[in-house]
């Protein structure tokens, strides 16, 4: 993917995230995440029914790679399963920690891969998805 297409994705995203904002839902699981060295802090919230996540939502303040990280990561896992959104982030999390990973999977959040080319972003492309897997994870550990 040429780097004006890369670029133009990242601002649509950061400009125009999917699923920006809170609502009063209880079924929904509730988490805050944060960078200590900058201040990126987001609150998510994820609904899963049927093992399926239905919805992805979030807010705070963030930088343009954690928004729009963000909102590329609500479009790539809404409709697929716990175990498949988990596939997805490790195989995220191992392309921007230059390890072997699908860029299949990825689908659009391969924008991202070539984001260690700047260390200090890292921890922005990886906010998102750090807290959305600890969301898993948890979910996974109550059934």
């Amino acid at each position: 993917m040429n780097p004006e297409l890369k670029r133009s994705i990242l601002i649509d995203n950061y400009k125009n995230p999917k699923n920006k904002g809170l609502i009063d839902d209880d079924s929904y699981i509730k988490i805050n995440t944060n960078n200590e060295s900058c201040i990126d802090e987001l609150d998510f919230m994820i609904k899963i029914e049927d093992n399926i996540i239905k919805d992805i939502r979030f807010d705070g303040e963030a930088c343009a790679i954690s928004t729009s990280t963000a909102s590329v990561m609500i479009k790539t896992l809404i409709g697929k399963t716990v175990d498949e959104a988990l596939k997805i982030i490790e195989n995220y999390q191992n392309m921007i920690d230059e390890k072997e990973y699908d860029d299949i999977i990825l689908e659009e959040a391969i924008i991202y891969n070539d984001i260690y080319k700047q260390p200090n972003r890292k921890k922005c492309a990886l906010l998102p998805w750090n807290g959305i897997k600890d969301a898993l994870v948890s979910f996974k550990n109550r059934e």
